[in-house]
């Protein structure tokens, strides 16, 4: 069987990564104990994830040119992910500043991400050899496109609903899944059910270490995280996304695919630093 392949429409940046022993009070100074210059954003690093399990994804976004854009397309290339870039001339890449705290794992993110390129919505490119579309909600004027794109030739529609993005409210009548973070609020106040009835055929919640919640139309259920100590949370929600992906363009049953993907979160908030778990993800499919 050939390796799936799916296709990732969203935001890619570059992320400084800093490991602190405790996060800094205002005014305070701290000295890093690691540091990384990494490729990263939703969308990227759910598909780096895909790839790391044998998947084959194409990433839809925007980098542009510049020594940060050589960076992160340097790492997507390495962790075998093609890059369709959008971005219009005199793009500045985004970046995202992350200190992770080594006592718990645990992360602090200040994104750039709100600075959106000014381009017009563009034509979706070929998707017909995808079984699988991801979109974080970035870059609607590329989201949008796929995702109807994808729609009408029947393909899984997966929504990293981190938090709520103006793009959803036309993309979740096309998805087929919405996997949301416990953070998430639709701004209507709407439940999973109510979510459902827009026309995905899954809304899952997911919640770090405690259970991931599921619902269908007809069914409703939970997985359970193996129980470990996190070393390192940044990226675990877009790994999860990512491996959901791949379990869903394998052919998995959603269930399956929420076990897998689940797994996939664990092992890599097991990992210090950002790619370090990419060898890890492999032997899940064992």
């Amino acid at each position: 069987m050939s390796a799936p392949t799916g296709w990732f429409v969203g935001l890619a940046t570059l992320d400084v990564v800093q490991r602190v022993d405790g996060v800094p009070a205002p005014n305070q100074k701290v000295v890093a104990t690691d540091t990384w210059l990494a490729a990263g954003g939703p969308a990227a690093n759910a598909a780096i994830a895909f790839a790391a399990l044998g998947g084959r994804p194409v990433l839809w976004t925007a980098i542009g040119h510049g020594s940060a854009a050589d960076v992160v397309r340097a790492d997507l290339a390495g962790a075998g992910v093609e890059v369709i870039d959008a971005a219009p001339p005199g793009f500045e890449l985004t970046a995202s500043c992350v200190l992770v705290d080594s006592a718990t794992g645990d992360r602090i993110v200040v994104s750039g991400s709100a600075h959106q390129p000014d381009f017009p919505t563009l034509p979706a490119p070929e998707l017909g050899r995808a079984q699988v579309l991801l979109v974080d909600g970035h870059h609607p004027a590329l989201a949008l496109p796929a995702a109807r794109f994808a729609n009408e030739r029947g393909l899984p529609i997966v929504v990293d609903a981190g938090s709520h993005k103006p793009s959803f409210d036309e993309l979740f009548p096309l998805a087929s899944d919405v996997l949301c973070s416990a953070d998430y609020v639709h701004p209507g106040g709407l439940d999973a059910s109510a979510l459902l009835a827009l026309g995905p055929q899954l809304i899952s919640v997911s919640h770090g270490a405690q259970p991931l919640q599921w619902w269908t139309a007809t069914a409703t259920g939970q997985v359970v995280p193996d129980s470990i100590r996190a070393a390192d949370t940044l990226g675990a929600g877009d790994v999860l996304h990512g491996a959901y992906a791949y379990a869903l363009a394998a052919g998995l049953p959603r269930t399956q695919a929420l076990a897998l993907a689940v797994a996939a979160a664990s092992t890599r908030v097991a990992s210090i630093g950002p790619f370090v778990w990419r060898s890890a993800l492999h032997s899940l499919l064992s």
